[in-house]
This record gives structure tokens, sequence and C-alpha cells, in this order.
């Protein structure tokens, strides 16, 4: 793999993935193993970029600072439900039991991520671990919250939602300003919006479905799942094109950065939530 200090001429951006450790069976075979849905690196491939899959980790910090060396943006994909504790929040009846692997891997990718100005798409459970790591708040079950199962039917079958996506924002440079019909999967959602996010897509009941970061690094973050649509990959092919000048012009270590009120916080600081509880 090519390293990001490089000049990047001449090759494909490197887009990391995050995946699940998942119990797969293949004929005689039955092993925990990284486990993604095709369509998510089918997206990033089709695209333009060349995609890697990074399982969780056993010491995920260190992991990071090394895998982030050699990747030129970072997808947080979908899943089960974050761990609400990190968000000073009681574990509600219907919330996923915790994957505390996969929240530790992939809040320490997000932070090497930002604090290297690496371009970065969050997908569903991957929005709201963006905004718990920025000090936010989930609700944990929509339809207690809102009244409604609009977002999950069930049964593995995506429903279809309407979106409103801001005008001039960064979303609306890549599928445009108005309505829009997305694939959702989800029965949790942003409450309180964290520090340094801007929402950019709503749903008519007001709940967030989109945002992405007020300063001048690239997170995109949607609640929806845009590697179901084959025929619209516009999101997968901004954070390409985004990879691709990352490429070029190369990482800095935090050392380098010059300080920033964006609200981003270090590999070893945990992000405090808005109640004030230290996740």
């Amino acid at each position: 793999m090519v390293s990001n200090g490089s000049s990047g001429e001449g090759r494909r951006p490197v887009i990391g993935l995050t995946t699940y450790l998942e119990q797969a069976k293949q004929g005689v075979w039955d092993v925990r193993a990284a486990f993604l849905p095709q369509q998510y690196f089918d997206s990033v491939t089709a695209s333009g970029g060349i995609a890697v899959l990074l399982p969780p980790q056993p010491e995920p910090d260190a992991a990071a600072a090394a895998v982030l060396e050699g990747l030129d943006g970072l997808i947080l994909t979908g899943g089960l439900d974050v761990d609400p504790s990190l968000y000073g929040a009681e574990r509600h009846p219907l919330t996923d039991p915790a994957r505390h692997d996969r929240d530790a891997w992939e809040l320490a990718l997000f932070r090497g991520a930002e604090e290297r100005r690496m371009p970065v798409l969050a997908i569903c459970r991957g929005l709201q671990l963006v905004n718990v790591a920025r000090g936010g708040t989930l609700h944990q079950h929509l339809p207690e919250a809102l009244g409604t199962e609009r977002f999950r039917i069930g049964g593995g079958v995506f429903a279809t939602n309407e979106v409103v996506v801001d005008e001039g924002s960064r979303l609306a440079e890549l599928v445009g300003p108005g309505g829009l019909d997305v694939h959702s999967y989800h029965h949790q959602g942003i409450d309180q919006l964290g520090a340094g996010l801007v929402a950019t897509a709503r749903t008519d009941d007001g709940l967030v479905q989109a945002f992405e970061s007020d300063g001048d690094g690239y997170v995109l973050g949607v609640q929806w799942h845009p590697e179901q649509n084959r025929e619209d990959r516009r999101l997968f092919a901004g954070l390409v094109a985004q990879a691709s000048v990352y490429a070029k012009t190369g990482s800095r270590s935090p050392s380098e950065r010059p300080s920033t009120s964006s609200g981003t916080t270090s590999e070893t600081t945990r992000p405090e939530a808005a109640n004030g509880v230290l996740a």
C-alpha cells in the first residue's frame, strides 16, 4: 500500500471501510470473520477508489494510527446501535447489545482521521457514532420519540423516505437541494447535534438526516444507506474525489496541525456527552 507521504500521482485513492467481526459459515467452516455487505465496497470501486476493509482491532488507538497512514479516506459504515453509555444514557430495552470492540475502533479511527484532516463519510450507524464523538446524543427508539415506524419496517426491507437537503450545503453539491428519496433502516436517530456539526437534511418530522462539519475538513454524515442505490453513488464519488485531493496533499500529524475550535478530540480523550457525563 502506498503511504500518504507520497505525491499521490498516478494511483487511485485508498478508502477504508469499517466492518464487524461476526460468526460466519462457509462450507465446513464456522468461524468469526470480518463482515461487510458487498454493496459498500462495490460503491467505492465504482467511484474510482480502492476499498480496504477495517475490522475491529484489540488495541484500537495504536492500530488506528498505523492504519490511517495508508488511507486517503474513511467510511464509517452501518450496523448495530452505538453503546448509549458513550453519550451518558441508560440502555433502552430495545437498544442493541453493546459492541464495545467496534465502538472503540471506530472512535479511534474517526479521531485519527479528523486529526489528519482525512475526508470521512459516515453512514447510518456511522453518522450516529460521529455525533456521539462530537458530544451529541441519540434518540434510542424513534417509534417512542416520534411515534412512527417509518424508518425501519423490518424484515431486511429498506424503507423509502423523503429527506429535504439544504441549499448551499456540501450534500447539495453532490445530490442537489430539495427533496430526495432515500433508503432507510434505523430505529435510532440524532437527538442533540454534536459540536461543530451542521444539519443539512431533515425529514418532515424534523429528524436530522444528514450533517457535515462546519470547519474546512470534509466530514459528511447521512442517516440513510446510499450503498443500497446502485443508480446513485454520488456520495461515494464525492468522498473519493476528496480522497484524491488528500492523497496529493498528504496528511499532517496532530503536532503539525494548527489548533482549531472545531470540537475534535485527541486519540486519548473520550467524547464528553452533552449532559456532562464522560463517555
